[in-house]
């Protein structure tokens, strides 16, 4: 270990004047500038690319939190479980919790005029509503304990609009009336809801699509949910705390309490895995693709390496006279890769940030078509992981990619010295 470290402190002291000291031959300098500006170019494209990914990412989950919560407490079994004020009091004193609400949610059939429509109904609580409220500056408030709000593709497919009267019930309302046939005492709880339509909302293409809001007890009036239960409570953080730091608290949290094995969590990701794994899949085959541009780049330290060890051919003789052994050449040339491929990665790290920094602040790339989006400017969100990973890869690569040439000159250097003390 001793003798490694004696020989890599020197090698790494050469590699260094190798790599940035001035070269005889101009050429070997204009290949090198080249190779660390490709590497530059490569690791900030890459980094800005999967920072404008992760933005449009974060932008989807701050639109699916307008209606939804980053964990549920669901019931494992049925639509509904048992709840009172202690259970919401024992989630509120959990540390990472802010808020505790419960909700009702099922599928319902809208019916207005001639056209029916199988749609998503969920009941939120007066304390969820006048959260919606104000996260969507709402003028007024989306409905009332009578009415209902309905998205606007929705509405637009159903031909309804704000004012018009629909009839509202569930599938179970259905099952309920086949056995009411049998069961005549059964007729009262067939009673269909006939709300008012208050408002139209627009908040995401998926809710915009098929959800209905509602105030909780007209969703259990159409739902069909006994007095006491709901479908979940949506769970969401204080403020400063990660949901990832809230799943965790409250999965320790409820191992720990009595009965949990009847209740589960459900987070954002979970209940909506296909489209949050097709946005991470679009970044990794964006990180695979532009890859490509730092390796070209790498590839060409080839002939940089090469031409630098024709051109330090007299030192790396000088060095094999003082004992330095083929190996120790090698380090040489791979230890300038490496060098080479550092600077290139801590500077396009650089510019990356310069640049997401800037466009995050004063959003210099405007989106082509203002009134076609819901924002401006492309969004952004910088990860240190995104950072780390692809700096560590870019490095990696480098260093691979001189491990050939590195041999080469050094056995070009052996040769070579072999040829002068033969002569």
């Amino acid at each position: 270990m001793r003798k490694a470290g004696t020989t890599l402190r020197p090698a790494l002291w050469i590699a260094r004047r190798f790599s940035f000291a001035r070269k005889r031959f101009r050429v070997i300098n204009i290949i090198s500038s080249i190779s660390l500006l490709g590497i530059i170019i490569g690791v900030s494209t890459l980094l800005v690319v999967m920072s404008v990914l992760n933005g449009f990412q974060k932008l989807a989950r701050d639109m699916f939190l307008s209606i939804d919560s980053p964990v549920q407490l669901v019931s494992k079994e049925g639509r509904s479980m048992p709840f009172d004020q202690s259970l919401l009091s024992a989630l509120q004193q959990v540390d990472a919790v802010g808020s505790a609400e419960p909700f009702h949610e099922g599928d319902a059939i809208l019916v207005a005029g001639g056209v029916s429509e199988l749609v998503r109904l969920k009941g939120l609580s007066a304390p969820a509503g006048r959260r919606l409220e104000t996260l969507t500056a709402a003028s007024r408030p989306y409905f009332t304990s009578g009415s209902i709000s309905v998205g606007e593709l929705l509405a637009y497919r159903t031909r309804i609009m704000a004012g018009d009267r629909v009839r509202l019930f569930s599938p179970e309302l259905i099952s309920l009336g086949l056995e009411s046939l049998s069961e005549p005492y059964l007729m009262p709880a067939l009673r269909i809801p006939e709300p008012g339509i208050s408002s139209l909302f627009s908040l995401q293409k998926l809710f915009d699509d098929r959800y209905v809001l509602a105030p909780m007890d007209l969703a259990s009036r159409v739902l069909l949910i006994p007095k006491g239960e709901c479908s979940g409570i949506d769970i969401r953080a204080r403020e400063g705390v990660g949901h990832l730091r809230l799943n965790r608290e409250l999965s320790v949290w409820l191992r720990q309490r009595e009965g949990g094995g009847t209740l589960e969590l459900k987070t954002l990701e979970s209940r909506y895995r296909d489209i949050f794994a097709v946005m991470e899949l679009e970044k990794w085959v964006s990180f695979g693709v532009l890859m490509l541009i730092v390796l070209v780049a790498s590839l060409s330290l080839t002939g940089a390496l090469a031409m630098t060890a024709i051109d330090k051919q007299e030192d790396l003789f000088s060095l094999r006279c003082l004992g330095l052994e083929g190996s120790g050449l090698q380090s040489i040339f791979m230890l300038q890769g490496a060098l080479t491929g550092i600077a290139g990665t801590l500077a396009g790290s650089g510019l990356a940030w310069i640049i997401c920094f800037l466009q995050e602040r004063f959003g210099m790339v405007q989106l082509p078509s203002k009134s076609a989006f819901i924002i401006d400017a492309y969004p952004v969100e910088m990860v240190a992981g995104d950072f780390l990973i692809v700096g560590l890869a870019s490095i990696c690569l480098c260093l691979l990619v001189s491990i050939l040439p590195a041999r080469k000159a050094a056995l070009m250097a052996e040769r070579r010295s072999r040829d002068l003390l033969s002569s």
